[in-house]
């Protein structure tokens, strides 16, 4: 996410006993209530049956959790590596820097391109979003937020609005204009609103809904036009860093992951976690999802480990491991090319790595950020990349593959 790492905690009083005292949100049948610690603890003893504690049905989920995995484990039948033994290998890539996009004044958090595949926006640490023409290194907006650290950006899909939210715990939408003197900042209009910092956010197949991921441990489906939460989805127990909804127009599934170390997968008609991730070891720092035609795959990537991981939703479990001895920073970002054989990951080594998402092997190494590359993200024709410079508040677009 961030260089800096950040402790928020709600205090007031409880909803049970009244005292003021740092609160727990929790949610009872889709409802929140702000209890303390004690009350929590007394709230799940209440609902224990004779002979039952904490500790013995802590142990009994453990013991189903691996019951769980071994039943999973009877079902993998080869590695995919293995299935890619005859897959010809990709031919030496040729990715060169065609543009370097220089505005920001302090740390680049977050990009996003525009469907005409020409256009980026960019969210900073400086509290400003702007909006590239990455042909010609033109600035063609730039609107000035009321709190630093935008921590999230996204394009509506009709290219005419942007999404942004950070620290302000908002998520606002600013429709663009082609007179680039008009004050855009005065049009900015809150759409979502969290009880903690909005750390990802994206449209869905229309300018009409917006997804957000919040440090509240909660990620929300509003409307635009009336600001109303339409889905609320619970399921991760610390902050959630990062989502990625399906590329596709009927894609109703979107996938998630947070400081509780889970990628969880969810519908977005219901609302319900259908399957939940927790290989990782550390924070989870950044989550993409691919659909093809052989079913739905998402790779993530650990801030604090040396590895990305890519599942297979149908398979139902982790079916790759990219990582090497000799990389030993955990992966700020993620993103498939367009085939989805490719993957590109940004580390904190100042580097992006290209793997090969079949074979599992890295093929090549881009090197030119002076710091920790903090975001990646391919172009919706494929034909181009554009990473983020966490420390110069530069982006770099790179090209030829």
């Amino acid at each position: 996410m961030c260089d800096q790492t950040f402790l928020a905690a709600t205090f007031g009083p409880c909803d049970s006993c009244g005292k003021a005292s740092p609160l727990m949100n929790i949610y009872v049948k889709n409802e929140p209530i702000n209890y303390c610690s004690f009350c929590v603890e007394m709230m799940a003893c209440q609902g224990l049956q004779s002979g039952e504690t904490l500790t013995s049905l802590k142990k009994e989920s453990e013991n189903l959790k691996k019951k769980l995995e071994e039943e999973r484990g009877k079902l993998t039948d080869v590695e995919l590596h293995q299935v890619a033994e005859k897959v010809e290998a990709v031919a030496a890539l040729s990715i060169k820097t065609r543009r370097v996009l220089k505005g920001h004044g302090n740390k680049v958090l977050c990009v996003d391109w525009c469907k005409d595949k020409r256009r980026v926006v960019s969210s900073s640490q400086d509290g400003k979003i702007i909006v590239w023409d990455a042909f010609t290194l033109n600035k063609e907006h730039g609107v000035t937020l009321p709190c630093t650290w935008v921590m999230a950006c996204a394009y509506a899909p009709s290219g005419c609005a942007v999404a942004c939210g950070g620290l302000d715990n908002k998520c606002s939408v600013v429709p663009l204009s082609l007179d680039r003197n008009e004050n855009l900042a005065a049009k900015k209009k809150s759409v979502a609103m969290h009880t903690n910092y909005v750390s990802g956010c994206t449209f869905t197949s229309s300018d009409m809904q917006l997804l957000t991921s919040s440090g509240d441990g909660t990620c929300a489906l509003w409307d635009v036009e009336s600001g109303q939460l339409l889905q609320s989805f619970h399921g991760h127990t610390a902050d959630v860093l990062s989502l990625d909804l399906a590329p596709s127009e009927t894609g109703n599934t979107f996938v998630s992951g947070g400081c509780d170390m889970k990628a969880n997968v969810w519908d977005m008609r219901s609302g319900q976690n259908i399957q939940s991730f927790d290989s990782h070891v550390s924070d989870i720092n950044c989550v993409n999802l691919f659909a093809c035609a052989c079913g739905e795959f998402f790779s993530n990537g650990s801030v604090g480990t040396p590895q990305c991981r890519f599942y297979d939703l149908r398979a139902d479990r982790e079916v790759a491991v990219y990582q090497k001895d000799s990389i030993v920073f955990g992966a700020s970002s993620v993103d498939f090319s367009l085939s989805g054989r490719l993957l590109f990951a940004g580390y904190n080594d100042y580097t992006i790595n290209v793997w090969d998402v079949l074979k599992g092997n890295r093929i090549s190494i881009l090197f030119g950020h002076e710091n920790r590359v903090s975001r990646v993200r391919v172009s919706p024709d494929g034909t181009a990349l554009c990473s983020l410079i966490n420390l110069t508040g530069s982006l770099l677009e790179w090209a030829g593959f």
